[in-house]
């Protein structure tokens, strides 16, 4: 089991937009694999920045859900554009995800709100509407693929878009993992791969 998180010891990892405002994201020096940004959510956060969603201008007054969102990088850079953000986490990161918050909501158009979401589990009614759901380096664990699926179905209605950002590794059972991942998503979704010249980043693969 890992440290519990200490809010007292952070450290900042600044994440500049294209027009040089920056989000100041605090980190735990102690604490689970969650509470430091990856790289494949920066990937996904400088993706919203892309021709893809407008240089941002797409997310204007979106209604959008970060899960496994540790930090909260990728709901925040959405904020950051404009968009209505929910991140959200397992219980012991809602304290993060608030620091997160509060030390960048100057740059976001609407209150972000940070929940508890355990996948698998039942939702609430405050995620009956959804336009995007974002999902950064959730792909880790084999017994927490089915969890996610459920709550990636439940999440979503006729017109929701997902983008999935991962880091393909290549130890252990990763790969495997990788694969299956992706076998499920495609009984359920149409899936749709970005190609990474769009993306800018090679450390993730977004789809």
């Amino acid at each position: 089991m890992s440290a519990p998180m200490n809010l007292e010891k952070v450290f900042v990892r600044e994440v500049q937009r294209n027009d040089s405002e920056i989000l100041q994201i605090n980190q735990c020096e102690v604490g689970d694999v969650g509470c430091v940004v990856w790289d494949a959510a920066i990937v996904l956060a400088k993706y919203l920045e892309s021709h893809d969603f407008h240089r941002g201008n797409d997310l204007v007054d979106k209604a959008v859900v970060e899960i496994g969102a540790g930090t909260g990088v990728v709901g925040l850079m959405a904020a950051s554009y404009g968009a209505m953000v929910t991140i959200t986490d397992l219980e012991e990161f809602v304290p993060l995800m608030q620091l997160n918050i509060d030390t960048n909501k100057h740059l976001c158009r609407h209150p972000v709100q940070a929940k508890e979401l355990k996948w698998g589990s039942e939702l609430k009614r405050e995620f009956s509407h959804v336009d995007i759901v974002l999902v950064a380096d959730c792909i880790y664990y084999e017994e927490s693929l089915e969890p996610l699926l459920k709550t990636l179905d439940d999440l979503c209605g006729n017109d929701t878009c997902i983008y999935c950002c991962y880091e393909e590794r290549t130890t252990d059972n990763k790969p495997e993992l990788q694969r299956k991942f992706l076998h499920m998503v495609e009984k359920i979704f149409s899936v749709k791969k970005i190609p990474e010249q769009l993306v800018g980043w090679r450390t993730g693969s977004p789809f």
